[in-house]
């Protein structure tokens, strides 16, 4: 698990482009769980472009402190290396 923030947008620059599994904490203990693709990262935060037939808006936005915190997890599709975790211990 990267340990830094600076570690988490470096990784998470790689992975532009490519399809994730998003878990976020909803509050009072409700897990939010969403698909879609990692479409680009800024100095601070990181944007997912959702999957339109399950979701009802179209783009999120969480910081890199929401990996470091474990508030998000992202699992990232990879078919030739099985998958790719952040977030998760």
């Amino acid at each position: 698990m990267p340990k830094t923030l600076a570690d988490i947008k470096r990784n998470l620059d790689s992975q532009l482009g490519k399809r994730l599994m998003l878990k976020a904490n909803g509050g009072r203990r409700k897990t939010i769980e969403r698909s879609g693709v990692l479409a680009e990262t800024y100095p601070s935060v990181f944007v997912v472009e959702l999957d339109q037939e399950e979701n009802a808006f179209e783009r999120v936005s969480y910081s890199y402190a929401d990996i470091l915190t474990q508030t998000v997890q992202l699992t990232f599709d990879e078919e030739q290396n099985g998958s790719l975790a952040l977030g998760q211990q």
